[in-house]
């Protein structure tokens, strides 16, 4: 009988990439296996500053991690708004450097299916940007048909404008709408691809598929933390990274929205 924290797990269900165990003493945890050591490390670095919900993380290997059950209910304005807030709060509790991994984290991380590097980058966002956010998709989409030699060359063509410097954020680094799970009173974010970066992006990501109430979690956050002018232009810049993404992964128009985002 398999045994997890030291109980006998009674019974096990299937959700999607991980399963929920009940152990004998009445507690369900849910079990994903893999490479699972950057998760793990993220998703204890967001949840540091005790402002943002996030599962605890009750054991973790190299190959397994452990960890609470997500209440689960219905989204909510007055839970959008508290999540604006407290993103805001989580963006603002910062970060080493742009490409930092979260402390004891690897520097060789996972964003879903894809590799991604965490490198520590001492120059402005938007070289580390490029080099280590933009490139490595660029070229993965490339070389497995997802996008045109041609319309590489326009995405790196492109005239970017970054908007004002601003301080590494503490970022989730994933954050579309299947990784925010609401319960009756709040938000709560899993799955992370924590580093630090620009806290536009984790804005952008969430835009990027909807995301409940999601002009109220914007209001909230620019309301605690104003972003700066023009962010809403910079929004495609943003979404760049993760539609290369998913060119890289799953092809379809994931190559052809990664160039409309850019030009």
């Amino acid at each position: 009988m398999t045994r997890l924290l030291g109980r006998d797990v009674v019974a096990a269900r299937s959700l999607g990439s991980v399963e929920v165990c009940s152990l004998d003493d009445g507690r369900e945890v849910v079990v994903k296996r893999g490479d699972v050591a950057a998760e793990a490390a993220g998703l204890r670095w967001l949840a540091e500053p005790g402002v943002v919900a996030v599962p605890e993380v009750l054991d973790a290997d190299d190959a397994t991690l452990l960890t609470t059950v997500v209440p689960r209910g219905a989204a909510s304005r007055t839970a959008a708004a508290d999540f604006g807030r407290s993103l805001a709060a989580l963006h603002a509790a910062g970060a080493p450097a742009f490409g930092a991994p979260p402390p004891d984290g690897p520097a060789d991380a996972w964003i879903g299916e894809a590799p991604m590097r965490n490198d520590p980058h001492d120059g402005p966002w938007l070289d580390w940007y490029l080099a280590d956010r933009v490139q490595p998709y660029l070229r993965m989409a490339v070389d497995r048909g997802a996008l045109s030699a041609s319309a590489a060359s326009s995405i790196e063509g492109a005239s970017l404008r970054p908007g004002p410097e601003e301080a590494p954020a503490r970022l989730h680094g994933d954050l579309w709408s299947g990784n925010v799970l609401w319960s009756d009173d709040r938000a709560w974010v899993i799955d992370p691809a924590a580093h630090g970066g620009h806290r536009e992006t984790d804005l952008a990501m969430l835009a990027l598929f909807g995301c409940p109430h999601l002009d109220t979690v914007l209001a909230a956050y620019d309301e605690a933390a104003p972003l700066a002018d023009g962010w809403r232009d910079r929004v495609g810049l943003h979404q760049l990274f993760p539609l290369l993404v998913h060119a890289a992964l799953f092809g379809g128009g994931y190559g052809d929205a990664a160039l409309r985002a850019v030009t």
